[in-house]
C-alpha cells in the first residue's frame, strides 16, 4: 500500500494504460480522479476501483479545452483541496500520412489533444500541488523520442518529442516545489489505441527499416501490456522515486533499440 493516503488524478482513464494504471494505483491505495471524455467507460473503471475499497470521482472533460479543464480542476480543488499524483495520459494516434497529405486540420488536432491537453493538465493541476508536492507522470512514446520509421507519424511523434522536452523542463522548474516529473515512453502495447488511428498513403512515407526477427526481442515479437506500463507509473508515482525526475523510461522490450 505504498500510495496509501495519497490523492491521484489519471487522464484517459476510461481504458488502456489510463485504466491499468488507476487500477494498479488504487491497489497501492490511492484514491482516484478519473478523466476522459467518455462519462460512461469512466463510471466501470470506477467501480473496478471501489471494489478496492478505494474512493474513485468521475469526470468528463476535454483535455485540450481550456475552459472544461478549469471547471475540471476548481472541482477537485473543492472536492479534495489537493492532488498527490498526476497521471497526464490522455492522447490520440491522430491520423498517419505523407506530410504532403496530411491535412493542417489533422495536424492541428493530433497537437491540440497530445500537447496543448498535457499542457493544459498541468497547468491547473500544478497549483494544486505546490501545497506538499508530489509526482507527474506524462505518457509518451518511443515514437520521436527514440524510433522514427513509423511511416506517416509525423504529428504523433512531433507530440511525443515535444512532451518528452516539457516533462525536462518542467522537472527543473517545478523542484523547487518538490514536484517530480517524469516520462514513460511505451512501445507496442496491447491497448485500444490503434483501433483508432487513421493510416492513408502511409506507404509512400515509409523507408525501408531492417530489423531482427520479432519486431519485440524481449518477448518474440508480443508488444508489452497496458498492466506492465502501469507498474511503471506506479513506481514512478511512489516515494521509492523519490530521487528521479526528469527521466524517460523507455519500456518496450528492446523494440526500440533495433533502429
Amino acid at each position: 500500500m505504498e500510495l496509501a493516503g495519497k490523492i491521484a488524478l489519471v487522464t484517459g482513464a476510461g481504458s488502456g494504460i489510463g485504466e491499468a494504471a488507476a487500477l494498479r494505483m488504487a491497489e497501492e491505495g490511492a484514491d482516484l480522479i478519473l478523466v476522459s471524455r467518455s462519462a460512461d467507460e469512466l463510471e466501470q473503471v470506477a467501480r473496478s476501483v471501489r471494489t478496492l475499497g478505494r474512493k474513485a470521482v468521475v469526470q468528463a472533460a476535454d483535455i485540450a479545452d481550456d475552459a472544461a479543464m478549469s471547471r475540471l480542476f476548481n472541482f477537485v480543488r473543492e472536492e479534495f483541496d489537493t492532488i498527490d499524483i498526476l497521471f497526464a495520459n490522455a492522447g490520440v494516434n491522430g491520423v498517419w500520412a505523407p506530410i504532403d497529405e496530411l491535412k493542417p486540420s489533422e495536424w492541428d488536432e493530433t497537437i491540440r489533444i497530445n500537447l496543448r491537453g498535457t499542457f493544459l493538465t498541468i497547468h491547473h493541476a500544478v497549483p494544486l500541488m505546490r501545497q506538499k508536492g508530489g509526482s507527474i507522470v506524462i505518457t509518451a512514446s518511443i515514437n520521436g523520442t527514440r524510433t522514427f520509421t513509423s511511416a506517416g507519424a509525423s504529428a504523433y511523434s512531433t507530440t511525443k518529442a515535444g512532451q518528452l522536452a516539457l516533462g525536462k523542463m518542467l522537472a527543473l522548474e517545478l523542484a523547487k516545489d518538490r514536484i517530480r516529473v517524469n516520462v514513460v515512453c511505451p512501445g507496442a502495447i496491447a491497448t485500444e489505441i490503434s483501433e483508432n488511428t487513421v493510416k492513408r498513403d502511409t506507404e509512400e512515407a515509409k523507408f525501408p527499416s531492417v530489423f531482427p526477427e520479432g519486431k519485440v526481442p524481449l518477448t518474440g515479437g508480443k508488444p508489452g501490456t497496458a498492466a506492465e506500463v502501469a507498474d511503471l507509473v506506479a513506481f514512478l508515482a511512489s516515494d521509492r522515486a523519490s530521487h528521479i525526475t526528469g527521466t524517460p523510461v523507455w519500456i518496450d522490450g528492446g523494440e526500440s533499440l533495433l533502429v
